[in-house]
Order: C-alpha cells, then structure tokens, then sequence
C-alpha cells in the first residue's frame, strides 16, 4: 500500500521501553539491595510485571486513576519480597528517575521513522502516561518536529483499543480511515485495536508473532529495514 498518513506508536515501537524498564529495576535493585537483592534482574521485572498488568487494565477501564497505578505497583512489589513497610513513594521516584536515564531508541527505528517521514505524512498515537510522553518528546524532539498530528490517548481520555481513539487520531490526520497505516508493537492494543475500524497495521513484531494473525490490510515485521523499503 501506499499510505496517505502513517502513525507510529511511542513505546516499544519506536522507543526500547521494556530495555529501559529493566535497566531502571536493575538500578532500583542496586540501590535497594537489602530489599530486592534476593531477586535477579529478571525475575524483579517478571514480578514488577505481573503487579502492574492488571493495575494498567484496571486504569484503561477507568476504575483507578494513574496515581493508583503509579503508587499499587510499587507498594505490590514491596509486599512480594515481604518488605511492605518500605517507602514505595521513595522507590517509585528513584524508578522513574532511573527510567528516564534509560530511555533509547529500539535499533533501526531511528533512521526508518526519518525515511519514512521523509516520504510520507507521519504522526504518533501513544498510551502512556501523558507527562511522560512529553518527556521523551523533549528528549527525542525530531519526533515531534517530524510528526504532522500528535495524539496522547490520556489527553483525549480514551486509551487503546478503543475504536474512538483511533477515530479521533484519523480525524486529526484529515485522512479516510482505509488510508492510514499504523505502526506499533502491540497485539491487542493496536493490531485489534486498528485493524477493525479499518485502519492498515505494520505490526512490529521483534519476538515473533507466536501464532497470531492479522488480516488482508495488515503484516507483521521485526526488523525495521523491512518496513522502509517497504515504504520508501
């Protein structure tokens, strides 16, 4: 296809979240070694996960605010390694210092965005949190320099798969639905959340795509060279 307007997605996309998550526990644990030292790396982040999936979908529901989430996460991972009376505020502070320090693009993505964007009109549709975003905007500001629409789903209050963030997101690209294409790593947030209000989807696709499918206006990927060419 040849798209009228290509959005991309922020974290894990983009930019290496998962990398710079586990390179802030890794911090978190160096400097709270009597807390979590009894926990590799690895298994840090595993349970930093498992605690904070459900916190996020609960959020995305909007049964709890992103302060909850923020505050939970930590407070739960401080009751898993039996030290609830922590200061998880503290931790939860010195993790997103830590975090921000990490932040990094994934290998490829840099330079495809800016062929890409050299080609096309591109913008970036994003669910995290929205001063974080802005932070790694700041950071990145070729990001935003390059990007003809801008969409943080916190700032429109509808965070993906809702099909009417990505209605709102084509309406802000002035564009038909069938003539965008979306680029993002997510299955469920933005295969399943695209692909049925029409949108095309590059599904990146770095760990393989374990089975899952994507339909005629979509493909998967895991290498950004791929979609360049493809593209440019």
């Amino acid at each position: 296809m040849d798209p009228e307007f290509v959005y991309f997605d922020l974290d894990d996309t983009l930019l290496d979240h998962q990398k710079a998550e586990r390179k802030a526990l890794a911090d978190v644990r160096a400097r709270y070694l009597t807390i979590f030292g009894a926990l590799s790396v690895d298994e840090l982040q595993e349970t930093y996960h498992t605690i904070n999936a459900p916190l996020w979908r609960r959020y995305a529901d909007g049964e709890i605010g992103k302060r909850t989430v923020q505050q939970q996460r930590f407070e739960g991972l401080l009751e898993a390694v039996d030290a609830p009376h922590a200061d998880a505020t503290l931790i939860a502070r010195y993790y997103m210092q830590r975090y921000a320090e990490h932040w990094a693009f994934i290998p490829g993505a840099q330079d495809a965005f800016g062929a890409i964007a050299d080609r096309h009109p591109v913008g970036l549709l994003t669910n995290g949190f929205a001063e974080v975003q802005e932070k790694k905007l700041d950071q990145f500001p070729e990001l935003r320099e390059r990007s003809e629409a801008l969409v943080i789903c916190e700032d429109v209050g509808v965070l993906k798969p809702d099909p009417d963030i990505f209605d709102h997101a084509t309406e802000v690209a002035g564009v038909s639905h069938e003539d965008v294409l979306y680029v993002g790593d997510s299955y469920q947030s933005d295969v399943e959340g695209a692909q049925p209000v029409g949108w095309h989807v590059a599904w990146y696709a770095r760990n393989g795509t374990n089975g899952q499918s994507t339909n005629e206006r979509s493909f998967a990927f895991s290498d950004w060279a791929e979609l360049r060419d493809r593209l440019c």
